[in-house]
């Protein structure tokens, strides 16, 4: 095969358009040793597929390797004695923070004490005045303005009586 052939094949090879027939004339050309010096390294790379095409897993000492490693270890007492108290500390952590949340939570629904905001007995009688004085305001108020409806409802009664003799 001529050079010009072979790297027309090869830029196909590398952009992954060429045929299987193709492929099968680099693989040839490849394998007898005169290939000049610009594709020492691509000759390497097919000898290479060559020689690993050959290659199985068929090998029985290899089977009995790899499926010993994945055989589990026995486990020594130490081992298991370490697996249960890790799976008892786990059991009392999970515990232990329940009761702390439902403890929060039954703390939520009990009312706190009431705690006195004056030290001075004066103090707290005068604003306690104070207090009671701006009720009894609201009270003046809200009984004047019953007072209103009161004579209202009694003029009302004595329409509605007026009214009633009249038939």
């Amino acid at each position: 095969m001529d050079s010009k052939n072979i790297e027309a094949l090869l830029n196909k090879y590398w952009n992954c358009e060429t045929t299987l027939e193709e492929e099968q004339q680099l693989r040839d050309f490849f394998r007898n040793g005169n290939v000049p010096e610009q594709w020492k390294e691509t000759a390497a790379m097919f000898r290479y597929f060559e020689e690993n095409k050959k290659k199985s897993l068929n090998d029985v000492a290899f089977d009995h390797h790899i499926v010993a490693r994945m055989q589990p270890a026995t486990k020594g007492k130490t081992a298991r004695l370490f697996y249960n108290t890790m799976r008892i500390a786990a059991g009392v952590t999970v515990l232990l923070t329940a009761t702390w949340f439902i403890r929060r939570e039954v703390r939520k629904d009990i009312p706190q004490e009431v705690v006195d905001t004056y030290d001075d007995p004066k103090l707290a009688f005068e604003e306690t005045k104070k207090a009671l004085m701006m009720i009894s305001k609201g009270f003046g108020t809200a009984e004047s303005q019953a007072k209103k409806i009161n004579m209202f409802n009694e003029a009302q009664e004595e329409i509605q009586r007026k009214k009633d003799t009249k038939l």
